[in-house]
């Protein structure tokens, strides 16, 4: 089957920068106004861009919402029977902008609007070093920082801004970037091996960050290039969010997910010490939404205490495997 030619609505001597060999891919949920609003704009204004939209099953409508929009704007739709996370659906998404062509891939999250100059700076970085992964600051609506990189904390899973650095020497840390923007070379994408099974929703782009750097990448953001996030818009909420409710998978999620990176990741030590301070963290996770919220206690808490006991069941089925293997 030919691929769709992208719609076209500039004229031959416009400007715009041009996005030969590259892809732009979106995992979306129930998001597709906020695709018409974000991600056309921009695919309009880049010449030769690939856009890939992954369509995690919402509902019937949603879908048929989705495969018009594509249809209209030109775009390559994949359309899984369910809905795989956002981490499962990024890595259908990225293959079918392989099998398109693309070298280069910008991951984007349904409320990120980037303008294409920007998009274009973030390709550029990969094209000059292509085994770093970029992402520019993103920034709330008000324009106040939302994520500028990060670091987690190898001894406890707590996250730090990385504007907070330096830090003491004995604060073992690694690096991350937010997936909601994320740009890096197809081939570096798959020495990493993509995003990660078992996440489901949140902690994926931690760990993909410290592939990257295990497969011999590195990490950088671009502090001149920045893209607005509205956050809400999806539940993609980040470590730098303000003090609003959060949904139950938020906290599910962030707390489960969390062990289950520490069981991949970490040596014995370091995975039973995060087993023992995931109440205090899974704690410190709820505050991230605000005291109001405790008017009404039984969701968020509800969500804390599934995603300790089953990240406690993550880490303890871990340690058992290892103890067995060196039997």
């Amino acid at each position: 089957m030919p691929e769709p030619t992208p719609a076209r609505h500039a004229s031959r001597d416009d400007p715009s920068p041009r996005f030969a060999g590259e892809a732009v891919v979106v995992v979306n949920y129930a998001s597709s106004a906020l695709l018409a609003e974000n991600l056309a704009g921009l695919s309009r204004a880049a010449a030769g861009l690939t856009v890939v939209v992954v369509d995690s099953l919402s509902s019937p409508e949603e879908r048929d919402a989705v495969v018009a929009l594509c249809e209209r704007e030109g775009w390559l739709a994949v359309l899984p029977p369910d809905n795989p996370g956002f981490g499962a659906g990024m890595n259908l998404g990225v293959a079918r902008a392989a099998e398109a062509g693309a070298e280069r891939v910008l991951l984007l999250n349904p409320d990120a609007e980037i303008a294409p100059q920007a998009a274009r700076a973030l390709f550029d970085a990969v094209v000059a070093s292509p085994e770093t992964m970029v992402a520019p600051r993103i920034l709330r609506p008000d324009g106040t920082v939302w994520s500028a990189g990060s670091d987690v904390s190898l001894v406890d899973g707590r996250m730090t801004s990385a504007r907070r650095r330096p830090q003491p020497p004995e604060r073992r840390a690694e690096p991350w970037l937010s997936g909601a923007c994320l740009c890096l070379s197809l081939d570096l994408w798959q020495r990493a091996g993509g995003f990660a099974d078992g996440y489901f929703l949140y902690w994926e782009d931690v760990d993909l960050s410290f592939r990257v750097r295990a497969a011999g990448g590195a990490l950088a953001v671009l502090d001149d290039v920045s893209v607005t996030h509205a956050e809400g818009g999806t539940q993609q909420a980040g470590a730098h969010s303000a003090a609003t409710a959060k949904s139950e998978g938020y906290y599910y999620f962030n707390i489960r997910n969390r062990m289950l990176f520490a069981a991949l990741h970490l040596d014995d030590g370091d995975l039973a010490h995060w087993l023992r301070t995931s109440p205090a963290v899974a704690r410190e996770i709820l505050l991230q939404g605000g005291r109001r919220q405790f008017l009404r206690p039984v969701v968020p808490l509800r969500a804390a205490l599934r995603g300790v006991r089953d990240g406690r069941r993550i880490a303890k089925a871990e340690l058992g495997a290892r103890s067995e293997g060196k039997r």
